[in-house]
Formats: C-alpha cells, structure tokens, sequence
C-alpha cells in the first residue's frame, strides 16, 4: 500500500470511527418504510399463561396451556385484541400457534423453553416455493412459535427470551439423522401487520426467525444467539415477503445474520413471490460460517428494492454475500448497500454465481438468474483478508455492479480482487477494484442506485450514489 493511499485510509478511518461514535443499537429509524410500521400495539384483555396451568419449572411441558390460552383468547379477537402475558419462570413446551390480534408479551426474566422431544414439534407440509423440506425432502417441523393467514401478531417482551434448545437439532443434522428438514424457533405465514421486538433469541434448531409470504413486518430491538459452529442458524430470513423492516438487532449465530429469500428452483419460480421492499438499520454481530448480509441462495421468485445501511461485523466469514446458481432464475437488482463496518473478516464482499443446491432433478439449468444494478458504498474494513471475490456464470454476466467508497486493509499479499463474469462501475476503492469493475459510473448514469426510493438517479442531477465527499 503506498504512502498516499496509507494516509487516504487514516483519515477516512477516522471519518469512520467518528461517525461510529453516534451509530448506536436503539437509535431512531431514519428508513422510509420503517417509519409506517407501529411499534407497540394496545390490546385491552390480557390473560397469563399460569391461569391455564401452567408451571415455570423449567422441567414441565405447558405446551397445553400455551394452547388453551390462546384458544380462549380468540374470542377477544373482534373486541381489541388480547395479550397473552409470559411471567418470570422457565416455560417448557412443545411447538405452539398464533392467532390475529394477538400479543405475546414476556416478562424479562421469562424464558420460553423449547422441548428436545421432536415429537413436541409436528411435522407440516413443504412451503409451496421449496417443493420440499429445506434439508430433506418430504414435510418439515413446525415452528416452535408458528403463525398462518394471521393479521396484528405482536411477539414482544421486556427482552426476556425465546431459546430453542437447538443443541440435539445440530447433532442430529450432523450425524445424519434427522427424518424432516429441522424447524425454525419463530415462523409466520400468509401474514400481515408483524411486530417482533424487544426479545432475545437463543439456540435455534435452525433459522432463528423466518416471516414467509408475510407483509408489513417489523424486527426490532432483537438479539439472536447461538454457537458459533451450530450449523444453519440464520438469524433473520425475509422470505418471499415484502415491506419488511429489520433494526437495531445483535445477531451472533452459525450463519448469515440477515439472509434473503423468495424459493428454490422451479418452485420458486412457478410460486412467484418476491421479496421486496426490505429495509434494513444498524445491525452488528458476527458469524464464523456465514455472512452479515446475504441474498439468497434460494431467489427464484426473485429480490428486489433492498436498503440496508449501518452494518456493524466482526470476526466473520463473508461481510455481503450473493448467491445463486443456474437453475434458479429470478432476479436480484436494485440493491443500495451502505456505511458498513467490518474487521477481521475472511471475504468483505462475495458474489457466487454457481452456488449449486438444488431441490431435485427437475430444475432447468439454461434457467438463469439476472444479477444487476447492485450499489455497494461507504464500506470501511479492517484486517480483511480478501476484498472481492466476484464470480458470476458464465455467458450470464451480473452487470451494473457499483463499488463507491469502499476502503479495505487486506492483508492478502496478492489479488485482493478476483472477478469473473462481472461488469460494474467503481469510483474510491482500496486496494483498486478487478478490471471488470473499473468502468466509470457516468454523471447521466442510471446504473448505480440512490438510497432514497432505491431510483436511478434523474439524467439532469448528478449520481450521488458515486461521488465521495473531498477529504
């Protein structure tokens, strides 16, 4: 690294750490689509589990009472609503439903329990968009905390805790022994109007939280927890859903932090539910096998209109990571990534175009995916050991891929970028992006994205998105 460029990367890792000094979980949401979501919902009947006979042990199953409970509550459901209060205890149970109008609220000293019998947890069919259990094929566990057709659910709490119990999940998966694909500690579908907040997540069997074919969700103010080698525990997953907000949550898992989804292969396809309209604010955490954002690999119903801004990553494998596979179709475009802190991660930015992973036999593999109008800016990374490795497939070029502000220190001796079938543009990157990228975003361009409304800029206004402040 040259002397110029060692001191361009001292003063905008000062530029960094100054700014970092005002980021904080908590802070207010300055999303265009975060702001619409309600953060508290007043519901006018509240019951506690204990009067349905429950006991906070630690030892005895309440999955009946958890049952009987909200059973009794739906008939509050065309009066207001009712809230289904969590008290201080241990709360063993097997997998349980919601119902609309609901609110789960717990104690901070709650903790919900799952049970390690995986006959507490029943086995329901495939998601359409799969065509088959995520791991196996054939049907899959439900949910510990289990949603469908459901409008205003509220799962919130005092941040008491959700833990899974997923150790005897991961020893299963790794001895090859489970008979259905693993489930997930919460899962809501064919919903609207979600609010999850205020909680802590803990030991998931597999994907921590997992709103599928949902509208209008809102994550906030959540840690999620597990080891870092426990297999597959994705923290939050966005899957084939739209207007969702995601902020100011801790995630340390097994895997991605926050992963993208919308179907696999034909299914997904022929399902055709993207996911768009994702919003995503002032997430940090780490993970030792995954990425702190990524978008698919499951993206046949495709991903659109992402904003994600204020990642905070340590200690990882893959800062942003893209991935897909011939065979998928479906699109990711119209993505604005932005002010994002990394050290000592292995990759800071991935894309993988031959992902591989695919439901069964019947995918086509000429189907393939489209890849484009990806802005990535404002990226500042320490002890990286890779700056790119950007591989899309072959005679399907991932086009309009915009680097702007991207500053690494990686520690690789030798091609800190390497890019296959890749075109984009890039303005301020260190170490100096791979040829592919090196095309410069024109003034009138409408490649590169702007963070208000995810639009091409105008052709009479400059391109924000691909200027940098003088220093």
């Amino acid at each position: 690294m040259g002397r110029s460029t060692t001191a361009l990367w001292l003063v905008l890792l000062i530029v960094t750490e100054i700014g970092e000094s005002t980021w904080s979980p908590g802070g207010a949401a300055h999303g265009l689509r975060c702001e619409k979501l309600r953060t508290s919902v007043s519901r006018p009947h509240s019951v506690t589990v204990t009067e349905f006979g429950a006991v906070g042990d630690g030892v005895t199953l309440n999955t009946l009472a958890f049952q009987n409970a909200i059973f009794y509550l739906q008939s509050f459901a065309n009066k207001g609503g009712a809230q289904l209060f969590v008290p201080a205890g241990r709360w063993l149970t097997g997998s349980f439903s919601l119902i609309s109008h609901l609110t789960l609220s717990l104690d901070k000293d709650a903790v919900i329990v799952g049970s390690m019998e995986s006959f507490e947890w029943p086995i329901i069919d495939p998601l359409p968009s799969y065509g088959r259990g995520r791991e196996l094929p054939g049907g899959r566990h439900q949910s510990l905390i289990h949603g469908h057709n459901l409008t205003d659910v509220v799962i919130t709490g005092q941040n008491g805790t959700i833990d899974g119990q997923g150790s005897v999940w991961w020893d299963w998966f790794n001895n090859h022994t489970l008979d259905y694909t693993r489930p997930h500690l919460i899962e809501l579908m064919y919903s609207s109007e979600v609010i999850i907040s205020n909680l802590t997540f803990k030991n998931s069997p597999f994907w921590a939280i997992h709103p599928v074919y949902c509208s209008h969700v809102l994550v906030q103010n959540v840690t999620i927890l597990a080891p870092p080698d426990s297999p597959n525990t994705d923290g939050i997953d966005p899957d084939s859903s739209d207007n969702v907000c995601i902020e100011d949550c801790y995630i340390s898992t097994g895997d991605d932090l926050i992963s993208i989804k919308s179907g696999w292969d034909e299914y997904g396809i022929s399902f055709g539910r993207p996911s768009t309209n994702i919003t995503i604010h002032r997430i940090a955490g780490s993970t030792k096998s995954g990425a702190g954002i990524a978008l698919g690999s499951e993206m046949s119903g495709g991903i659109s209109e992402v904003k994600a801004e204020g990642l905070r990553l340590s200690n990882s494998l893959h800062g942003i990571r893209i991935k897909t596979s011939p065979g998928r179709g479906g699109y990711i475009r119209n993505v604005y990534l932005s002010d994002i802190v990394m050290d000592n991660v292995e990759f800071a930015i991935r894309i993988t175009g031959e992902y591989g992973e695919h439901p069964d036999e019947k995918y086509n593999p000429a189907t393939l995916p489209l890849i484009n109008k990806i802005t990535i800016r404002d990226v500042m990374g320490s002890n990286i050991r890779v700056a790119g490795l950007l591989e899309g497939i072959q005679g399907d070029s991932f086009n309009d891929i915009c680097l702007s502000n991207v500053l690494l220190n990686v520690t690789l001796d030798h091609s800190p970028w390497e890019c296959s079938d890749i075109e984009g543009y890039s303005n301020l990157v260190c170490p100096e992006s791979c040829e592919p990228l090196r095309g410069e975003a024109l003034k009138h361009s409408a490649a590169c994205y702007l963070a208000e409304g995810l639009r091409p800029q105008d052709s009479d206004t400059e391109q924000p998105g691909m200027m940098v402040a003088s220093l």
